[in-house]
Parts: structure tokens; sequence; C-alpha cells
């Protein structure tokens, strides 16, 4: 089983805004492969079914951004799971907007999610898709992350959605090198 953890923060107020990109995917995923993200368990809104022929879990955290490692911690104990297993889609204000990158492994960076993920499973070797949010020309980078993308901006995030969601399918379906190879760029 792949768990496919879409990082974001819960609320009416935060839908849409440039943090909440991974619950985004989530939820693009969710709808395409008729699996119902609506049991809570682990702290989190997780949903089971099946996405390229392999049993996946999607999983929205509601523990807010920065406690995001408690809910895979739980879910990496009780099921036992391989990092190897573990897919975590986040914003990234290091990459363009709409930019996408995967990688195997890797530092958590800037981002607190991923710090927090990094500290609880103490481990950098899973799977991460990063999507490009781009930085803030001026202002706090909090006010940033939390606000809602131009109506340009959506545009293009709406297709990286889709892209990100069709490159969790490829890591799913023919493995991380061809997913990496078709998708980052």
């Amino acid at each position: 089983m792949f768990v496919v953890v879409g990082l974001g923060n819960p609320g009416r107020q935060y839908a849409g805004t440039r943090h909440n990109v991974g619950f985004d995917v989530i939820d693009y995923l969710s709808y395409k492969h008729n699996i119902p993200v609506n049991k809570i368990k682990f702290k989190a809104l997780m949903g089971e079914g099946l996405i390229a022929g392999q049993k996946a879990m999607l999983v929205k955290p509601q523990t807010y951004m920065n406690l995001s490692g408690h809910t895979v911690l739980e879910i990496q104990n009780f099921y036992k799971l391989d990092p190897e297993q573990l897919i975590v889609i986040y914003d990234d204000i290091d990459l363009e907007v709409g930019k996408l990158r995967i990688r195997g492994k890797g530092s958590a960076g800037t981002h607190n999610g991923m710090r927090s993920i990094v500290y609880e499973i103490q481990t950098d070797h899973f799977t991460r898709v990063r999507i490009g949010i781009g930085r803030p020309q001026r202002g706090d980078l909090g006010d940033y992350v939390l606000g809602k993308f131009s109506k340009e901006d959506r545009e293009l995030i709406d297709m990286t959605i889709q892209r990100a969601a069709e490159a969790v399918e490829a890591m799913l379906g023919k493995g991380i090198q061809e997913a990496m190879n078709q998708y980052n760029g």
C-alpha cells in the first residue's frame, strides 16, 4: 500500500490558498479515482482505493501544517510502512509558480510541514512532490503562503495540480524514476 499525503491547513479560511496545494492534489485524486476522503483517523481525513492498480491511501492531515508529522508517524506505525511507501505533496516557495519537482529523498528545506514529518519519522528517504508557489516580492512570507493565487496564477496552479496527480499515478503504476523522467522540469 502507498500512502499519499497532501499537506495543507484544515478549515474553510485556508481553502484555495498557496499553502494548501497538497490538499488540492488529494482532492483531485479523490475525485478522479472515486476515493472518498471522508474517514477521520490518525488526526486526518482519509480514504482508501486503487490508483494505477495499486492500493493507495489518500491523506489530508488535520493537525495544521506545522504538526503534519504526527499524522504521518501514526500511519507509519500502525501500518508498519517503509518510507518508500510514502509520497508527500506540498507547496514550495523556492520553485516558480506552477513548477513541479519530484524527488525520492532530500531535506525538508524551509517547509515546516516537511520538517515536522522528517523529525517525527526520523528519515528523509521518502518521495516528495513539490509544487512551486513562488516567493513574495515583498511583505510577510506567512501572509503570502496563506494568501490566494492571482487569477493568472490560479489557472497555472490548477494545471499543475492535475500534473501532480498524474505524476502520483505514474509513480504508483511505473515507479518513481519514470515519474521523475516524465514530470520533472
